[in-house]
């Protein structure tokens, strides 16, 4: 989820923690739980920070280790190692307990993303992403703020967000199942797929859809479970030659393929440069497909610039090759 829906999901967390007997009766527990479960719902995305660095190191980290098992288990300690001397008279167990519910749900909620997650990092570092729920759903944040203002009213905070998590729970339950609906209908349309990647958008009745069969690439919208293919491309295996392989090196096409799973590339030859391209297709948006990895090398193989990361105009493309540094 993005950072906005993670800092109310913290707060709602405070609020709800109000309903353990042992938060309620203690205001110094109270307090510093409400700080653990704000700083623990942000912990995880610390790794954005890499975004300082460059495209490639960030798409390749982000939301990996951070999100990992391990990391899930550390942070807790970490926070509470920090917070705990503020507040000595704290209940230390039901600090923790809502610490690393806090931590816990953070990772919880971004695999129900198209992004997802590393969250079975060290049994696996498959990407677990179940494409159900925007980065950013204002619905949700929407849930949250409602409950905010009915606390920022008088509510008890407690029953207030309990009832606003049994709702979030129904919304999640409707947009599995709105999904299953989209799949069946790819399906009926291209019965030969073998895989199908369908992404949500921020409108509640829009998908994104990228298929895939032994010969083809299919691009689609589906909006009320009408599915729309529009785009084709045949599947064309990369081959192996020294431009490719040569291309396969640069840090930026190599962060790309270790994310996308759905791709197409092509090779244009000038007078003075060869240019490698990749192009993600599961974002088409507008008859643009923005998120790509590009790697110009010279006649003799040498990579000269790259680039990988979200694009919407060649104009803009052009300008990233010209600063990017080998």
């Amino acid at each position: 989820m993005d950072t906005g829906t993670h800092v109310v999901m913290g707060i709602a967390l405070g609020g709800l923690a109000t309903l353990d007997p042992v938060v309620a009766e203690s205001s110094a527990t109270a307090t510093s739980v409400m700080i653990a479960t704000i700083v623990g719902s942000q912990a995880p995305d610390i790794d954005t920070v890499l975004k300082l660095r460059n495209n490639a190191v960030y798409i390749r980290n982000h939301r990996g280790i951070t999100h990992s098992i391990p990391a899930v288990l550390l942070w807790p300690i970490l926070i509470l190692a920090v917070l705990y001397p503020f507040f000595p008279e704290a209940n230390l167990l039901h600090l923790w307990i809502w610490t690393f519910v806090a931590v816990f749900l953070h990772v919880f909620v971004d695999i129900f993303n198209a992004y997802g997650t590393q969250a079975l990092r060290p049994i696996t570092s498959k990407w677990i992403a179940l494409g159900i729920i925007n980065t950013f759903d204002p619905y949700i944040f929407g849930f949250h703020v409602v409950g905010l203002i009915f606390w920022a009213f008088g509510a008890n905070p407690g029953y207030t967000f309990l009832a606003i998590y049994a709702v979030i729970i129904a919304y999640y339950v409707i947009r599995f199942k709105a999904q299953r609906r989209v799949k069946n209908e790819v399906m009926e349309l291209i019965p030969d797929a073998t895989e199908i990647i369908i992404s949500p958008t921020m409108k509640f009745h829009h998908w994104r859809i990228a298929v895939i069969n032994d010969h083809q690439f299919f691009v689609g919208r589906a909006e009320r479970n009408k599915v729309n293919i529009l785009d084709q491309f045949n599947r064309v295996p990369v081959p192996e030659t020294p431009v490719l392989d040569a291309a396969k090196k640069d840090k930026n096409l190599s962060a790309f393929l270790s994310f996308s799973p759905v791709y197409r590339w092509e090779i244009d030859e000038y007078d003075d440069y060869i240019e490698v391209r990749y192009i993600d297709l599961r974002y088409r948006s507008n008859g643009h497909y923005p998120f790509v990895a590009v790697v110009q090398l010279d006649n003799e193989l040498q990579i000269l610039s790259s680039y990988t990361g979200w694009i919407f105009s060649e104009e803009k493309l052009r300008k990233k090759l010209d600063i990017i540094p080998n």
